[in-house]
């Protein structure tokens, strides 16, 4: 395990990696996730063997630091990652984010280009103010105090078990204000950020969670598209198969 301090004031943000070739691959996890636990499992396939991988929770999740006086907005968990690779001396990487991570990712690529050369984005939040049935929105409907005192604790009760044994390993006050400031956006917001970048982007939309809004203005933009039967929110766990070979460069 590694570690870099990212706020100042003795927080930590912490990953795992498995050596390889350049460029390394980094995993970034989503709301109340963990990139090893969402990860590990397609960086160790076959197809994939032999890159660089390093697996980086978000401040607030895993096995990263929770300060309570850190804001946890899309910005600041950029400026965290980035945190996290320039002490790895990563450079060019390609990014393998699931949804808030896809967002951190995006915010990342604007912020220090030097960092990223391929961005592969599975159900990443694109816009402000997500649809109600959002897990972000269910978290944010709560006044920050209500959500530590009681809130944390339904949540959990009531999302699938899945979700809920990540979540249940990232601070209550870190999971609210990450979910507040995931739909409040950026700015620029993530949809503009990933029309505009100019490197490599490819898309995962699990068949079941619907079509991707406004897919066509992000393909007319070079972004590549891919919706992937069979598959929901949590595409690298339904499909791994299709994931792999997403990241592989093969769909």
């Amino acid at each position: 395990m590694r570690q870099a301090e990212f706020d100042g004031a003795g927080g930590h943000i912490r990953w795992t990696e498995t050596p390889g070739a350049e460029p390394a691959r980094v995993y970034v996890h989503g709301l109340g996730s963990a990139s090893a636990t969402y990860h590990a499992h397609i960086a160790a396939r076959a197809e994939l063997a032999g890159r660089r991988s390093l697996f980086v929770d978000l401040p607030g999740h895993g096995i990263s630091d929770r300060p309570a006086d850190f804001g946890y907005s899309l910005q600041e968990h950029a400026d965290a990652l980035a945190t996290a690779l320039d002490a790895a001396a990563v450079r060019g990487a390609e990014l393998i984010a699931h949804s808030m991570g896809g967002a951190v990712a995006l915010v990342l690529a604007h912020r220090r280009p030097d960092l990223v050369s391929r961005l592969v984005l599975t159900e990443a939040n694109l816009d402000a103010s997500p649809p109600p049935t959002a897990g972000s929105s269910g978290i944010a409907s709560y006044e920050e105090d209500d959500f530590v005192n009681g809130g944390y604790a339904r949540v959990l009760e009531n999302v699938g078990p899945v979700w809920a044994a990540t979540m249940r390993l990232a601070d209550p006050r870190a999971l609210h204000r990450s979910a507040v400031a995931l739909r409040r956006g950026s700015r620029p917001m993530m949809r503009a950020i990933l029309a505009g970048l100019p490197v490599e982007r490819v898309f995962l939309q699990g068949e079941l969670s619907g079509e991707l809004d406004g897919r066509p203005g992000l393909e007319a933009a070079g972004v590549r598209v891919v919706t992937v039967p069979g598959a929901g929110h949590n595409v690298m766990f339904d499909r791994p198969d299709v994931f792999a070979a997403a990241v592989a460069g093969r769909v």
